[in-house]
């Protein structure tokens, strides 16, 4: 039967499969095959008769042209020298033969180097070595049915790691994982709560990547992406980008680290805002030798500025002396003595070689002590690889391995290495170290001052956005709120003129309760001022969602109560003076109260139900980031806050609709009155003004300030402007003409211009002025008296006017049968050219205009000669003479009938000599001669 090692050979069974072969096959021949010692290193030497000599197997790649060989040979010094150290010691009763295999670094040929070990070789204790993750990974698989126990100093690989598949493989070596809570421990030293990986699509670095990913969910930092990249990382390193990834935690060897830093070059992710941290097992000066990239060394330098490398320490920097009696300097120096006397170079992994040979020789010693405790007469020689006791011994002693080398306090825990851990920078095209990480004590030590970020502090791990209040500006809501003050202060004064020259006739005329009315609700609108101006940076969000609604109602009411007052007082105007049936009526203070507060109701039920259907609330409005105006790693994402609900514009436009006819009700009012012109009663043209100035203000006011939305100082000043401009012009409008009057002529303000009249001309100068007093209690009356006369004279007008005309055509068609004009119709002449009767309350029926047409007619205004008349009865009625004396009559008829009506000359004029061409306003008339019948 061939041997299992020619049929692994010959067939391609799998490695497992032939270790398990190989094992079934060689276990039970070893108690019989003689054995010959075959070790490649050239010592033949076995077990001493005194047992003073143990062979150690040592596995790991020698010939030069196999992979990783540099580590075997830079290693060897650092294994003969620890043996030369135990040896000199003299605390050891045995001395340790290392007995090394070439693995070449290939899974095949290091099967067989181990098995020929096994089979060839002398009864090795222990296996020291492993320096391929490959083969190191095969052989520590099959170590628990061969009761060995193996010891590696370079195997980092994290799939060693499985107790559970590799019970009896320990490290004297940190694996990469051991790196991962040193990483963590650095990323909580600068609070980043937000990472990303990137990750070469390997075996190794996508285990470290697992290993990195639970750490990091239990150390409560979350991963905000993860990527992984087979040969481009450029893709993935622009989703990093994109996903605001600021701290980059990578895992990628150096063949490739130099075509990530070009992507991160070339997308500009590197500087004061990014932190990468890499592995720093890379050889030196490796960005020199990618020849893969697009990238210049120089693009490359200004890339990798700054990143963080972590690996394990290779030495100790503590000056204290270990095991061996020597401080790692001191061993260093040895180490590096003997290296170049054979010309060889240096290996990282050399202190945990040399570290490894010492927790060989103590676990032996430990387990000697042991055997001899339990069984005094058996030595350690007598046990072969069936001997399972002796192999839970070794496991046992080894995981209790506790003692201070070269790299640092040795102990294991499941079979790894507690190391330390280190912190490099790269600074200006060289790596320094920073700082260390202990991994028994869980201690991370910076070292002051080294460690270097591009920034004037650490990077973010994210963009910072910091919310910022587009809030109203102080200087500007102060001099506003002055402003306003002003404003009401004015209003106060205005208040108290009024209430203090309330009796005044003037001021009584004018309804002086509607102008405290108007008063209140421009200090209203005023104090609405005070609250649009306050927004969350001076009161909290309850109170600002609050002040949205008191605002609102307080800015509704003052212009309600306000215009609604203005409003009121012009209605009473208008009832008054267009009458059509001149009955008699009285309008109070108390009606119009009744009036305002009626208007003042319908926005109660409006804002009521608003408040409750749909109340205003605070919202908060977020605009795009901007940078940060000092340079900071920051971005700043402003907010504003506004004052809505769901069904904003609905409720608006009810509001607007209700107002807007408000306006166009007053703004009617004032136009259907504005020919009265009795200064105390009329406030139209004011009111006009005051409209027209609202309602202008206010649409521009609402369009600039929909178009500032986003701007609260621009908003909150011209809103504050609109209703200091609109309240302050109506209050001016409607009081100002009185307050100047008052100071200048105040009795001139209650003189009826176009109603006065004269008792006598015979009473030298002494005028009795009759004005039509305010449409108060007192006196309406007086006024609607004078209405119903002028209304019944002008009913006279008509009659008189309709019998004229039926004498003209009398005159016209019967000229033969009515040559002369009836004398009754002199009478009716009369009564259209004088006014009898004209009462006045005030005088107690005394007559004040007196009738000028009390004598008979002149000839020449067509009468009729009663002699000419008897005694010629047969001339003719063409004759000249005839149609001179019916034209005298008639035109002096039609000129004070009609004219009149049409605007030539006033009803009164007792002259027919006076032409119609002449203006009446431009001629002199005594007033005794002139009655204004027309209206008011």
């Amino acid at each position: 039967m061939a041997p299992p090692q020619r049929k692994c050979r010959s067939k391609m069974f799998a490695v497992s499969g032939c270790m398990l072969l190989l094992a079934l096959w060689y276990g039970p021949v070893f108690a019989s095959v003689p054995r010959e010692r075959t070790g490649h290193s050239g010592h033949n030497a076995g077990y001493t008769s005194d047992g003073k000599q143990l062979p150690i197997m040592v596995l790991m790649p020698m010939n030069e042209t196999a992979p990783m060989s540099n580590i075997g040979q830079g290693i060897h010094p650092a294994v003969m020298l620890a043996i030369q150290h135990i040896n000199e010691s003299k605390l050891y009763s045995f001395s340790l033969i290392p007995e090394i295999y070439d693995t070449e670094c290939d899974n095949a040929k290091g099967l067989k180097a181990f098995f020929d070990a096994i089979y060839y070789g002398p009864k090795h204790l222990m296996i020291f070595g492993g320096v391929c993750p490959s083969v190191t990974s095969i052989i520590a698989e099959s170590l628990e049915g061969w009761n060995l126990v193996q010891l590696s100093f370079a195997a980092t690989t994290p799939v060693l790691a499985d107790k559970k598949k590799y019970p009896n493989f320990f490290r004297t070596v940190p694996s990469d994982n051991a790196v991962n809570p040193a990483v963590i421990k650095f990323l909580k030293k600068y609070e980043w709560s937000r990472v990303g990986t990137l990750t070469q699509d390997v075996q190794r670095f996508s285990e470290v990547r697992n290993d990195l990913t639970s750490k990091l969910e239990k150390a409560d930092i979350r991963i905000a992406d993860t990527e992984s990249f087979s040969n481009d990382p450029c893709i993935n390193v622009k989703k990093l980008k994109d996903n605001d990834v600021r701290i980059i935690i990578g895992q990628f060897d150096e063949n490739l680290a130099a075509k990530v830093f070009c992507c991160v070059y070339n997308l500009n992710m590197y500087g004061s805002k990014y932190q990468w941290v890499i592995p720093g097992w890379y050889q030196g000066n490796w960005w020199e030798q990618a020849n893969s990239t697009n990238c210049t060394t120089k693009k490359l330098l200004t890339a990798m500025e700054g990143y963080i490398s972590v690996d394990f320490e290779p030495l100790s920097t503590k000056q204290t002396r270990g095991v061996s009696g020597r401080t790692p300097q001191e061993y260093e120096a040895e180490y590096n003595r003997r290296r170049l006397q054979k010309g060889l170079e240096s290996s990282k992994f050399h202190g945990f070689a040399y570290d490894g040979i010492w927790v060989i020789a103590k676990t032996l010693t430990r387990v000697m002590a042991i055997l001899r405790q339990k069984e005094g007469h058996k030595k350690i020689q007598d046990y072969d690889y069936t001997n399972k006791e002796l192999g839970e011994i070794v496991l046992d002693v080894m995981n209790g391995t506790n003692f201070l080398g070269v790299t640092g306090q040795v102990m294991f825990r499941n079979g790894e290495r507690m190391g330390t851990i280190r912190f490099n920078q790269f600074q200006e095209g060289q790596e320094v170290k920073v700082g260390e990480y202990n991994a028994i004590a869980d201690i991370l030590e910076l070292m002051n001052n080294t460690i270097r970020f591009q920034g004037v502090e650490p990077p973010k791990d994210r963009t910072i956005v910091q919310n910022q209040r587009r809030n109203i500006n102080l200087p500007l809501y102060s001099i506003l709120s002055a402003i306003t003050i002003l404003g009401m202060f004015m209003a106060g004064a205005f208040l108290f003129f009024n209430i203090k020259n309330r009796n005044h006739k003037l001021i009584k005329m004018s309804s002086p309760y509607m102008n405290n009315l108007i008063i209140l609700g421009g200090m209203l609108s005023y104090a609405s001022i005070f609250l649009f101006g306050l927004d969350g940076s001076f009161v909290s969000d309850k109170v600002f969602e609050t002040l949205c609604t008191v605002r609102t109602w307080i800015l509704t009411v003052g212009y309600t109560t306000a215009f609604g007052a203005m409003f009121a007082k012009t209605w009473r105007v208008h009832a008054i003076f267009k009458n059509v049936k001149m009955k008699k009526k009285i309008i109070k203070d108390q009606k119009l109260m009744i009036i305002v507060g009626g208007m003042l109701l319908i926005d109660l039920c409006i804002l009521i139900c608003w408040q409750i259907v749909d109340p205003l609330k605070r919202t908060v409005e977020e605009y795009n980031l901007e940078a940060d105006p000092q340079g900071r790693d920051i971005a700043i994402r402003p907010f504003l806050e506004h004052c809505e609900n769901a069904n904003m514009t609905i409720w608006l436009g009810i509001v607007y609709a209700y107002k807007g006819l408000l306006m166009l009700f007053g703004c009617f009012l004032a136009w259907e009155t504005r020919n009265v012109s009795i200064p105390a009663l009329n406030d139209s043209k004011y009111i006009g003004m005051s409209v027209y100035n609202v309602g202008i203000m206010c649409i521009i006011g609402a369009a600039v300030s929909f178009l500032t939305r986003d701007q609260p100082n621009v908003q909150f000043c011209i809103v504050a402007l609109v209703i200091i401009f609109c309240s302050t012009i109506t209050l001016c409008l409607v009081f100002m003409p009185k307050l100047i009057t008052m100071r200048t002529n105040p009795d001139a303000a209650t003189q009826n211009r176009r109603l006065q009249f004269t008792q006598n001309q015979k009473k030298d100068d002494s005028k009795t002025s009759t004005s039509v007093t305010s449409v108060n209690q007192a006196n309406t009356s007086r006024l609607e008296g004078l209405q119903t006369d002028n209304h019944r004279l002008r009913m006279r007008i008509t009659e008189l006017d309709k019998d004229l005309e039926e004498v003209t055509m009398q005159l016209q068609d019967t000229p033969e049968k009515t040559p002369y004009i009836k004398q009754n119709h002199y009478q009716d002449l009369n009564n259209i050219l004088g006014i009898h009767n004209f009462t006045d309350e005030k005088d107690g029926d005394k007559s004040i205009l007196k009738n000028h047409h009390d004598q008979k007619p002149p000839a020449q205004w067509g009468s009729v000669d009663p002699s000419k008349t008897s005694t010629d009865p047969t001339e003719d009625i063409n004759s000249p003479e005839h149609i001179q004396r019916r034209l005298s009559l008639q035109l002096p008829i039609l000129h004070h009938a009609y004219l009149p009506s049409i605007g030539g000359v006033d009803a009164s004029c007792s002259s027919p000599t006076v032409s119609p061409s002449v203006s009446p306003r431009h001629r002199h008339v005594q007033p005794s001669f002139r009655v204004m019948v027309s209206g008011l």
